[in-house]
């Protein structure tokens, strides 16, 4: 049997009273998820002047120069200015503060990124408060509650291995784990939903998180983290920005827009002889307008604001990123591995019936289930002693009544529990737990398992539940009773979900430590592609290297510690936010709703990403091809030798000086007009790789050559009437 609890229908309810603890201000209703439907939406003018002083702030060339293709256009901007003002007119200094404000605009996408990040950090920063901690100064397990010495610190104090208490209305100091108890919890300052959640001692719903509020009962919590080191804290800083690191496809887009831009450097520079040559030689103002516009200036500006915002859409599904690397990751993953307890399913095996042997009646064997579960202290045990007083009117009894009892706690190594007790002018012993351990006790105690008995648990595991049996010695012998049916609940939807994940050519791999009976009735119910029945931790980590080794990328979802190896070497390592310490610390995503089948909304946010970068980077080196069209013919059409270049004009613009200007403007307000695109990301859809770039093309390649011919045009039209152009 299992020590294994998510959310459990028993759940204690919250209490009436309001929790008293200061909380921060959730707003009105509607507004607790406003930031989610902006982030998702059109880019709002207030978000732009918001972040400008920041996008200013980005000039400084220390920053500027991790941008290749950016840096590039500020020392152009710089050299256009200077020529401004040692040789002023109105078409050098139109061009220099157009670039500066490429420069600007630029940086405004990667600015308005972070502001997203930086306000939800705040709000989380807001329910980050110094706590007074109610220290257990020593503590033990078994110790009597009236021996524990309690002591008030502040929550900065606590240190990792310090045992605290938290009753209901207090909030919790720090981040741990329940070693006693369980209690409902209100984590709506961390996960944005109202409802509460179980945290149970021994379960793999232990974990707890600081900040968050207990609703009812009393725990005794495991600090196991610093002050300053706690989950808040790394989600506040994640959140902002300041722990991105740029991903291998970022870095080899990078790699390859810097490439281009030394390329087009190269070009340019060597036009500048040639024109000499042709006797008329370009200003430094033209020749800078040339590069800024034929280099990838678009897809270097957004570059960073559309890793930034995967990121940010992942935390408006309730998505920690650890790492930008995995979001990425998550758009080419091709195998899914989900632990089944407290992933596919609800976690927590509740009886459901008791099926006696030949001879033997339910009553009998509910009022001997329940004896012999008192002691148990599991939600199994537990859930045996309601079933019998809910359908057999049972009702538990006190250790009193029971004469000189001496109870059997559960335990993993007997795998039973049990009591012993006076009766008849003997000992009656009664055993309930995992098939084998009760048939193993039975035999050494001289009794015999009826075969009945055997086809009983067969049955049983076969539909998917889990089988304890149930057995008495008394003066008559030792004997089997029959068993309890423990069923494990698969969650709602989940099928639907599998499906989903299907179609995006995902294989879904179901790891439990079950017999294969029970994995394949579970695995059948709720829709994966495989199982892996009795794996342990090796098992979990052998399947993933295995599949790594095929050319796969694997994801893996999880909750226990015996999942962490699993969720450290997989690719996307999914942990669940109910789950233990060490789990969410070897993951490199933390899903705060606990779903498993969350994984389909990071695939979609990771492919959404690829596709975006991908999309934008058609979109930009198109567009290049127009602004040649416009300036290449402005700087050698009249001139002789070069006449021919005229029939590219195919704009008709009014003069050199409005063509390259009406360039260089678009060059800049292009960078502003895909903000939002950027943010949003492109829709993805499931289709084949062919269909993908077909519509990359067909859509970003050919509006990316259209785009740049009707602005160019419109702007020419407008500044021709400017004096001096």
């Amino acid at each position: 049997m299992l020590h294994l609890a998510p959310e459990a229908p028993r759940a204690p309810q919250a209490p009436q009273q309001q929790d008293v603890t200061p909380q921060p201000d959730p707003g009105p209703p509607g507004r607790r998820h406003r930031h989610r439907r902006v982030a998702a939406g059109v880019l709002e003018p207030r978000q732009l002047v918001a972040a400008l002083p920041e996008a200013v702030r980005k000039l400084h060339p220390r920053v500027m120069v991790k941008h290749p293709v950016l840096f590039v256009v500020e020392v152009g901007s710089v050299l256009t200015t200077f020529s401004a003002v040692v040789s002023p007119s109105v078409f050098t200094w139109l061009i220099s503060v157009w670039l500066w404000l490429t420069v600007v605009f630029a940086n405004l996408a990667e600015a308005v990124a972070e502001g997203r990040g930086k306000a939800q950090a705040e709000s989380l920063r807001r329910t980050r408060a110094t706590i007074v901690a109610r220290r257990l100064r020593t503590w033990r397990v078994g110790i009597d509650r009236r021996d524990w010495v309690e002591e008030r610190v502040p929550s900065g104090e606590l240190r990792p291995y310090d045992f605290v208490v938290v009753e209901a209305g207090e909030v919790i100091p720090g981040d741990g784990e329940v070693v006693e108890g369980v209690a409902a919890v209100d984590e709506s300052a961390v996960t944005g939903e109202s409802a509460p959640v179980i945290r149970e001692a021994g379960s793999d719903c232990s974990g707890v998180t600081g900040g968050t509020a207990v609703l009812s009962d009393r725990i005794v919590v495991r600090i196991t983290s610093r002050a300053g080191h706690t989950f808040l804290d790394r989600m506040i800083a994640l959140v902002e920005g300041t722990s991105r690191q740029k991903t291998p496809n970022e870095l080899a887009l990078n790699i390859l827009l810097a490439s281009l831009t030394v390329i087009f450097m190269l070009a340019v520079v060597s036009l500048q002889p040639m024109a000499e040559w042709a006797g008329a030689p370009q200003t430094i103002t033209v020749l800078v307008a040339l590069l800024v516009t034929l280099i990838p200036t678009t897809i270097g500006a957004l570059l960073s604001a559309i890793g930034i915002a995967g990121m940010d859409r992942l935390v408006q599904r309730n998505v920690l990123a650890l790492s930008g690397r995995a979001v990425e990751a998550a758009g080419d993953v091709g195998t899914l591995l989900l632990d089944k307890t407290g992933t596919i399913t609800l976690g927590n095996r509740q009886a459901v019936d008791f099926v006696p042997v030949k001879g033997v009646s339910r009553e009998v064997l509910a009022d001997a289930a329940q004896l012999s579960s008192l002691a148990d202290e599991t939600p199994e045990g537990r859930s045996v002693v309601v079933l019998a007083k809910d359908k057999y009117g049972l009702r538990e009894r006190a250790q009193g009544e029971l004469q000189q009892a001496r109870f059997v706690p559960f335990s993993a190594r007997s795998r039973m529990s049990g009591v012993d007790f006076a009766w008849q002018g003997g000992v009656c012993r009664i055993r309930k737990g995992a098939g084998n351990a009760v048939v193993q006790w039975v035999t050494q105690c001289g009794g015999s398992v009826p075969d009945d008995a055997h086809w009983i648990v067969d049955s049983i595991a076969a539909g998917g539940g889990t089988p304890l049996l149930v057995a008495v010695q008394d003066g008559t012998g030792t004997r089997v009773l029959g068993a309890v049916h423990l069923k494990d609940v698969v969650k709602p939807g989940i099928a639907e979900r599998f499906a989903a994940l299907r179609a995006m050519g995902i294989k879904t791999v179901m790891v439990t430590g079950d017999n294969a009976l029970t994995a394949k009735a579970i695995a059948a119910e709720a829709g994966v592609d495989a199982f892996m029945a009795e794996a342990t931790p090796e098992h979990k980590l052998a399947r993933i290297r295995e599949e790594q080794a095929g050319g796969n990328l694997v994801a893996m979802t999880g909750d226990g510690t015996n999942d962490a190896p699993a969720l450290a070497q997989a690719d996307v390592g999914v942990a669940m936010n109910t789950g233990t310490s060490a789990a969410k610390e070897a993951g490199n995503m933390v899903d705060l709703d606990s779903s498993p089948t969350k994984l389909l909304d990071i695939v979609e946010v990771g492919k959404q990403l690829l596709i975006t970068r991908g999309a934008l980077t058609t979109f930009s080196i198109c567009n290049d091809v127009a602004k040649y069209f416009a300036i290449v013919p402005a700087m050698f059409g009249g001139v002789d030798g070069y006449r021919g270049l005229e029939k590219l004009n195919i704009m008709g613009l009014h003069s050199p000086t409005t063509a390259i200007a009406s360039a260089i403007v678009f060059n800049a307000l292009i960078i502003v007009a895909l903000i939002p695109l950027a943010l949003r990301g492109v829709r993805y859809v499931p289709a084949s790789a062919h269909a993908l770039l077909r519509r990359n093309l067909g859509l970003y390649g050919l509006g990316g050559l259209i785009a740049p011919f009707l602005g160019i045009k419109a702007i020419d039209l407008l500044i021709q009437y400017i004096p001096g152009i």
